[in-house]
Parts: structure tokens; sequence; C-alpha cells
């Protein structure tokens, strides 16, 4: 039997963890970025294992909210004008994912996906040496009013019925977890199962480590096409130099849609661009990640400080960054934590890879069988990440993978909805209650 060779394009979480199980499968494995060890979303996400998250991003009512969100220059959701015309049928298809029926559709392939998320984190952690980097302590969702909380009851409730473990606690019972909690707090949702890791960037940079030690050839250049060939595929690079293997794995984030066009294969994404800022001494300690639910930012304790992250902002992968997100986030964050210090924090933004049903894309390709796709993952790639690697890694040797992949084929955006399921009436409640 002839030598598996495969090419990964994107050297971020996705990529590198698919380039780890095609190398624990006897793959040759070349790993092809522009910048390998260079600053991408992997490095400047909020750090949370968040597979509480199993619910689409559009849900029944959501749109009643947004207009509010874009009136506000620095809330939690904006656009760029001048893209708006390109992010049209991104924007229908969100909406579509809102309906009852495909939000209990996706919710079910979330779940799936996330159920799986500890069985192929831990030992790929373990194996790289991270494994004291994890730290398993719950997140605390706090709302500022009931009416915040009642708006929220239907989706913990969802959550709880998907497998989430939901647990409701006062202001008080809050603050005895995390002191830093000023009078603002109301009441909070403690959700067990959600972990942080000490910093994204470590995580990323002893998985791309171990991979260069254990073999792997890591590429610095960008990738101009991709295209079949008749054993497989080729991979042309900006110097006009071309690579050949049996397998190609586009994995570039939110640049992959661009790849993916190459082949004939229309992909809706969307960079979501994300904010943060990262205090060094913020004078506050916290057990764990805090999410803001009215206010819609998040603030996890990491090795290299208290990073404050949110904000979603469409306006393509070319505009240039609005930084002033990022320190607001730090005044939001001193009305929920009255001691924190906002004084010099790092400033960071970076491109999530979105698509309108939040599902990622992992799959072949539907025209050509040695090419394979992992990007899309959203607010969740270091979530789902090593999942997505044993996923890709059982396509590329021929395995039969643990879950159903039809919901994350890229097939899914040319291709008619599928059959929704029976259970719908939990989200026509949520939308009617919206």
């Amino acid at each position: 039997m002839s030598e598996t060779t495969v090419i990964v394009v994107g050297a971020g979480i996705i990529g590198l963890c698919v380039a780890y199980h095609a190398r624990k499968g006897g793959a040759s494995v070349t790993i092809v970025d522009r910048d390998p060890a260079g600053d991408k979303a992997s490095f400047g996400n909020a750090g949370g294992i968040a597979v509480t998250e199993v619910l689409p991003a559009s849900v029944p009512g959501l749109w009643k909210k947004v207009p509010k969100w874009l009136l506000d220059p620095l809330g939690p959701l904006s656009m760029r004008m001048t893209h708006a015309p390109q992010l049209l049928p991104w924007l229908w298809r969100f909406a579509e994912a809102g309906s009852p029926s495909e939000v209990e559709r996706i919710s079910g392939a979330l779940a799936a996906l996330n159920h799986r998320v500890y069985a192929d984190l831990v030992p790929l952690f373990a194996d790289i040496g991270l494994s004291d980097e994890l730290h398993r302590n719950g997140a605390l969702t706090v709302y500022e009013s009931g009416k915040g909380w009642q708006a929220d009851t239907l989706e913990w409730e969802a959550k709880r019925r998907l497998g989430i473990d939901v647990r409701q606690l006062s202001g008080d019972q809050a603050r005895e977890l995390e002191p830093a909690l000023g009078p603002l707090v109301k009441s909070a949702i403690l959700t067990p199962q959600w972990s942080h890791v000490s910093d994204p960037k470590r995580v990323v940079d002893s998985l791309r480590s171990w991979l260069a030690a254990n073999g792997a050839t890591l590429i610095a250049a960008q990738v101009s096409h991709i295209a079949p060939s008749p054993e497989g595929g080729t991979v042309t690079l900006a110097d006009g130099s071309v690579l050949n293997a049996s397998k190609i794995v586009v994995a570039a984030g939110a640049w992959s849609a661009e790849l993916s066009r190459q082949l004939g294969e229309h992909a809706l994404l969307e960079s979501e661009r994300g904010y943060n800022t990262t205090i060094a001494a913020p004078q506050i300690a916290l057990n764990r990640t805090m999410i803001f639910a009215e206010r819609k930012f998040v603030a996890t304790p990491l090795s290299i400080g208290l990073r404050i992250g949110g904000a979603a902002e469409f306006g393509g992968l070319r505009a240039t960054p609005n930084f002033a997100r990022s320190k607001a986030l730090i005044e939001l964050a001193k009305a929920y934590l009255p001691g924190l210090d906002g004084h010099g924090g790092v400033v960071w933004s970076g491109h999530r890879p979105a698509t309108p049903d939040t599902l990622p894309v992992i799959s072949r390709s539907a025209t050509h069988a040695h090419i394979l796709y992992a990007f899309g993952h959203g607010h969740l790639g270091l979530t789902q990440g090593p999942t997505t690697g044993k996923l890709i890694g059982d396509l590329l040797f021929g395995r039969d993978p643990p879950i159903p992949l039809g919901p994350y084929s890229i097939e899914r955006f040319s291709a008619a909805k599928g059959i929704i399921g029976p259970r719908a009436s939990h989200f026509q409640l949520l939308a009617a209650q919206r």
C-alpha cells in the first residue's frame, strides 16, 4: 500500500488538529500557511472550552434585537455598510437558520459534536504535554435584571434537554463563587461542563511544536490555487511552486471559502471579527469564565492576565479593525467587576470563520474525493478542534466516523434544507415568547 500523503492548508487550531490526527495515523503531513507561527483567531480567542454552546447564533426572535445593537457604535454587533451587499446571501441563510424547526435540527448537530469534546481533547492535551493547562471549573453566566433572565429561560431549558448541566444561582450565590462580582449581578447560571485553558496561544504553539518534532513539515507560504489531480490533489504556492499529495485538507479559517470556490464549491462563510483586551494585572481574581448575558461579552482568567472579549463585526476580511471596540469592553466589565484595573491592556482583533447556521464544515468535497474541508467553527474553534481533527482523520483513513457527518457537509449550502425532526414545539414556544 502506498503511503498516504496529506497537505493541510492552514495552521490554526483546526488545521493543526487535523495534521495531528493525520500524523498519528501514519500519514506524511505537510502544513502550509502564510505565517504558521503568526497571530490568528486561534491565539486571541477567550480560551473557553464551550461545550455548553449547543444552540445556533440565530434563534427565534433574534431579529428584534438587531436594530438596537446596530445603532450602538460600540455595541455587541456591527456591520460595515460597504460590505452589506456581499453579506446579503449569508444573512438570508442566517435568518432561515433561526426558524424553530431549523434551530432544533442545528442544535442536535452542535450537541453531537460538543458531547465528544473531552473524549478527543483530553488525550490530545496529554500527548502534547498540556494536561495541566485545562481548568474544568465551569462557567458563570450572569444577569443584571430579571427581564434579561426571563428572556433566556427557554434557551436554558433547551440546553438542559440537550444534556447540558444548568444550575440557577442568586446574585449572592454567584458572588460566593466569584467575590470580584459587584452588586449589579442579580442572578446567574453555573454550567459546570464548561472549562478554559491557561492560554490559547500556548495550545496552538505546543501543538505546532509537537508536529514539527514528530515529522510533519511546515511551509510558510501563501496558497494561490488548489486543484484535483489523478493521484489526489495539487497545491500551488504564490511563488509558482507546486506541492502534490494524495489528500488535501482545506482548513484555512475565514479564508477557506476563497479556496473552495476554486473547486466549484460555494461555502457561505463570513469573517465575524472579534475583539478583546488582555490585562496583565487586573487587580481582581476570577476562578472561571464569566459570561455577561445582557451585554454579550466574556472574561476569562488566563495565565497571561484577564482576557475580556466579545463583539461581532461583519466587514469582510480586508477591513481595518476598530480597536475602540476592544477598549469599550473594559468599561463594560468595570460595571460588573468594580475592582477591575483596566490599565495596560493589550488589544487584539481576529477573524472568526462564521457559517450562517453555526455548524462547521467537516466533510469531503462533493466532487473531488481526495479533497476535504475543515472550517467554519465560528466561536468554537478551540472547543471543537480536536474533535474535528479526529473526524477528518477518520475520513482520511477510511474509518467510520463516530457521528453522522451529513449536517456538516459543504453540500448544504447549495442543497435544499434536509428533513426536519419532529420535536420543534419547544422552539416554537421560544419564537412565540420573543
